[in-house]
């Protein structure tokens, strides 16, 4: 099938290799324009154009999708289908009806659940024991459109964003080859979405990060997880701003006020919260590298 492919980041990537691999013709991807990434802030490109120039297939990176010449473009490129996947730009109506077999999306989440720009960290924080990808025809509300088909999987205990990110963008690409395969063969049953159980994802910022340890045990570790790894979450020591990337639910009570040092040790910073007590793990102090707790204490004793 002739497929133009809309993504950017390494999330998008596993899909295109899979259609790659599955042996479409890629007529060309559509990519955010090059920036600055990273800690040098140098400017390169996304892994989706990476991925693109190595396999001579023509990248395109529009600053907007509104201007009508990137319709012309879109139109000589005669694809029969546009996939999507983590694009970063909202596609307009009459873009979307471009192509004769429609424009579907891979989004990370069980719709109509976790709509929006981060819906594998919103899963996690909010204490999901499973989530998904989804394949959806796109409508011109986000995240809305009819959905073709569903994986699911098992969030993991202890996993955090980052490993559950890297799962479901494989998830994503096989759901990729198997929507677009039954598209290919007239046999894709869509499904409307019932808006009335839509939740919302919306983007994560610093804000989140500073773990209240009056809340539960449970609730602590779920926003640890979500926010790694990033922002990832934060709490003061002693005065200090350490980065907490794991923690460890303890079955211990006691009697000190949420926040409060209840012990340390080669187990690591036992911390009150509101149902017992928190055990950090791995953090990080300012300028420092992230390490074990158990090791930056016996340099910074608690």
């Amino acid at each position: 099938m002739r497929i133009v492919y809309m993504g950017t980041p390494e999330f998008a990537k596993t899909p295109l290799e899979q259609l790659i691999k599955d042996g479409h013709d890629i007529a060309g991807v559509f990519t955010q324009p090059d920036k600055p990434r990273n800690r040098g802030m140098k400017v390169s490109h996304s892994p989706v154009k990476e991925l693109a120039l190595a396999n001579n297939i023509p990248v395109f990176q529009p600053d907007s999708l509104k201007d009508a010449s990137v319709a012309e473009v879109l139109d000589e490129l005669k694809a029969e289908l546009f996939a999507v996947v983590a694009y970063g730009k909202i596609l307009p109506a009459d873009i979307l009806n471009l192509p004769p077999l429609g424009a579907v999306n891979i989004h990370a989440s069980l719709l109509p659940k976790y709509r929006g720009a981060a819906p594998i960290h919103w899963a996690i924080l909010n204490g999901e024991q499973e989530t998904g990808v989804s394949s959806m025809y796109m409508s011109p509300e986000l995240d809305a459109g009819d959905v073709i088909m569903t994986k699911k999987t098992a969030i993991g205990e202890n996993e955090t964003t980052g490993a559950l990110y890297d799962r479901l963008k494989v998830l994503g690409a096989q759901l990729l080859s198997e929507t677009v395969l039954a598209i290919s063969q007239n046999n894709a049953h869509a499904t409307a979405q019932n808006h009335n159980e839509a939740t919302f994802a919306p983007l994560l910022s610093k804000d989140l990060s500073m773990i209240d340890w009056s809340d539960t045990a449970y609730n602590i570790q779920c926003k640890v997880r979500g926010l790694n790894p990033w922002p990832v979450a934060t709490t003061m020591l002693r005065g200090v701003l350490y980065k907490v990337f794991s923690v460890e639910i303890s079955e211990k009570l006691t009697s000190k006020a949420p926040g409060a040092l209840v012990s340390s040790g080669k187990f690591g910073i036992e911390i009150a919260c509101q149902d017992g007590t928190v055990i950090i793990k791995d953090l990080q102090a300012p300028g420092g590298k992230r390490m074990a707790a158990s090791d930056h204490i016996k340099g910074n004793p608690f």
